[in-house]
């Protein structure tokens, strides 16, 4: 059998992202009828059923689901490869350095301060993201390292060290009756009536049920803890971005965060070497 095609791979993405073949060849710029000849050609072609087509709708098969999967892994590599070597052209050299916005403040100064005096270090273009987000930043190309928590990303596939490891706190309003507290447990946050935990995306942009707000930005957080409606619990060195209206109390069993700075297992990029050397030192 052929090799399969980017273009391919890009349709069937669309099509099981949506379930929709009308909505998908909306996003793709292009007519209907001619992408489901694309999918239906691409099923003949590996031999199995990749979609239900019912009157009810459209559902992936378990052959399905695993394409999906390989499809995106296989999407990103091919953009990352692009974005990476566009990047290498530079005539300057740059790294792209991701990092959960208001997580590992001062961590990521101090790195970006120890790197700076290195001699040929490379300019070093930090880009913040929202939670789970630096990992696909790094898969895809955006970012050559990333300073990411296991604890709400996986490092699967990636070449990493651990660099910090502290305990958390709870993040309440200043004047909620908890935050006179000298230390706090994760029951005792876990169920506050009038200020329900957060509710955060999952990676397909739905979210979990509960009470709680839906949250997409720290920001966005920041600004509802003050306004009394919710409660964060946030590695401690998150601490740098509370306002006035917030108190920190540290909880006595939350897991450790641990900080690691992960990057391609293949890269070759002798600035991302010098990074992860300085990074390590720290």
């Amino acid at each position: 059998m052929d090799p399969l095609e980017t273009r391919e791979l890009r349709y069937f993405v669309a099509v099981a992202e949506e379930l929709h073949f009308g909505r998908a060849a909306e996003l793709l710029g292009m007519a209907q009828p001619p992408l489901s000849r694309a999918i239906q050609q691409l099923e003949r072609r590996l031999g199995v059923l990749l979609l239900e087509r019912t009157r009810r709708g459209v559902a992936l098969t378990g052959a399905g689901e695993v394409l999906l999967d390989e499809a995106r892994a296989t999407l990103d590599a091919a953009a990352a490869a692009a974005r990476r070597t566009r990047r290498a052209a530079s005539p300057r050299s740059r790294l792209v350095l991701a990092a959960k916005a208001a997580g590992s403040h001062e961590l990521l100064r101090k790195l970006l301060d120890a790197y700076a005096a290195e001699p040929d270090a490379a300019e070093v273009e930090v880009v913040l993201c929202g939670i789970g987000e630096e990992t696909r930043l790094l898969r895809d190309g955006r970012a050559d390292a990333a300073l990411v928590h296991p604890l709400f990303s996986s490092l699967a596939g990636f070449d990493s060290e651990e660099l910090l490891t502290e305990g958390q706190v709870a993040v309440l309003p200043a004047e909620h009756p908890l935050a006179a507290r000298p230390f706090l447990s994760m029951a005792e946050v876990s169920d506050v009536p009038d200020l329900p935990m957060p509710r955060w995306p999952h990676p397909d942009g739905s979210y979990p049920p509960g009470p709680g707000p839906e949250i997409r930005d720290p920001s966005q957080l920041a600004q509802l803890i003050a306004l009394g409606r919710t409660l964060a619990v946030i590695p401690a060195s998150a601490r740098a971005w509370l306002w006035t209206a917030h108190t920190a109390v540290p909880l006595t069993d939350a897991p450790p965060v641990t900080t690691h700075i992960a990057w391609p297992p293949h890269s070759r990029s002798r600035a991302l070497a010098g990074l992860i050397r300085t990074a390590t030192r720290l």
